[in-house]
């Protein structure tokens, strides 16, 4: 069929137009992502130029932290605000016992959490806004500690704190250089700085840490152990003369698939649904073999009081996936990856 002048028009006109619309579509995706890129970019240099502006001033107000015998306060206005809620929380989190402060409610009854033995943080990109201005006369007068953090130490904030962390940045990642970006990233990160170093000054390990975060898979991962989760209810064992159906029994029923073997109340060996597919795979008949003829001697065993996470490193780390947990040579149960999973250990 010849299709008219007309329609021939209309379909390269069509086939035309689907090419800019994917050419424009591709145009766009490279736009976005070389703008991201270069956020990217432009944080990851303003952080890295930190490390010029890092000063005396901020052992001092570390040490000065450590030891001091009250909180610490953090306090700042818009943006800055935020972020000084996210260094209490990583201070709080690191033994440091920290609160914020919103600078604009300050003057409005909020002082009042301001102890004599607090030390205080300000921050402030400017250094400059009003609030500042107004917020830190009254903080002085309280006789605290006062450490600025800024970009600008001739500001008003930078010249009237004891110690000045210097959160300088040449220009915010914003193409108008207006919306916080790079200042922000650079005051998380000096946040982030100031926490490490106070957790290497009081010597603060993973045990601290959990006391901290017993909630959530990060609590379970370091507080959660092999007793705590043991089913004690559901112990499978046989005796080693036990039959292959008695064996069988005792796995389906526990539902761990997995039965430990005991003679004079000591595990011998385990027997694994494994362990019964590989002997009905090289035997006829089964009536003449017992526990004791299929099971697996030594097996890999803890005690309950570890840790889960390290149960489930070594059942990683042998390729199994269930463990004999014996306290003082008592059999005590066993525990099954599953269960761990479950646990949301990882």
């Amino acid at each position: 069929m010849i299709l008219p002048k007309f329609a021939n028009i209309k379909i390269q006109f069509s086939l035309k137009k689907q090419n800019i619309n994917l050419f424009n579509t591709l145009d766009t995706t490279t736009t976005i992502l070389n703008s991201a890129r270069n956020t990217i970019l432009t944080e990851s240099k303003s952080i890295a130029n930190l490390t010029e502006y890092l000063t005396e001033d901020f052992a001092k107000a570390t040490e000065i932290i450590y030891k001091s015998k009250g909180r610490l306060v953090i306090t700042g206005i818009g943006k800055s605000a935020i972020i000084a809620q996210k260094i209490v929380a990583t201070l709080n989190s690191t033994g440091t016992p920290s609160v914020f402060l919103h600078a604009a409610e300050a003057v409005h009854g909020d002082l009042g959490m301001v102890l004599p033995d607090d030390v205080i943080i300000c921050i402030s990109k400017s250094g400059n806004s009003p609030e500042i201005k107004v917020l830190v006369p009254l903080l002085k007068r309280f006789g605290n500690i006062l450490i600025g953090m800024t970009a600008d130490l001739n500001s008003f904030l930078g010249k009237e704190s004891h110690y000045v962390l210097h959160a300088y940045v040449e220009s915010e990642a914003c193409p108008n250089n207006l919306a916080p970006t790079n200042s922000t990233t650079a005051q998380l990160v000096l946040g982030d700085a100031l926490a490490v170093a106070l957790m290497e000054l009081r010597n603060f390990k993973s045990e601290d840490f959990a006391i901290y975060h017993p909630g959530g898979a990060l609590g379970k991962k370091l507080l959660l152990r092999v007793k705590d989760m043991l089913d004690t209810t559901h112990t499978p064992q046989v005796a080693p003369n036990a039959s292959i159906k008695e064996v069988i029994v005792e796995i389906s029923e526990k539902r761990l698939g997995v039965t430990a073997v005991i003679e004079a109340g000591k595990v011998i060996g385990i027997i694994t649904d494994g362990d019964i597919r590989r002997m009905l795979n090289t035997n006829d008949t089964f009536t003449h073999l017992q526990a004791k003829d299929i099971m697996t001697h030594n097996p890999k065993n803890i005690a309950s009081s570890i840790l889960v996470a390290d149960a489930l490193s070594i059942l990683e780390n042998n390729a199994i996936t269930q463990l004999v947990v014996i306290d003082d040579g008592v059999y005590k149960g066993i525990v099954h990856l599953h269960d761990i999973l479950k646990e949301g250990i990882v």
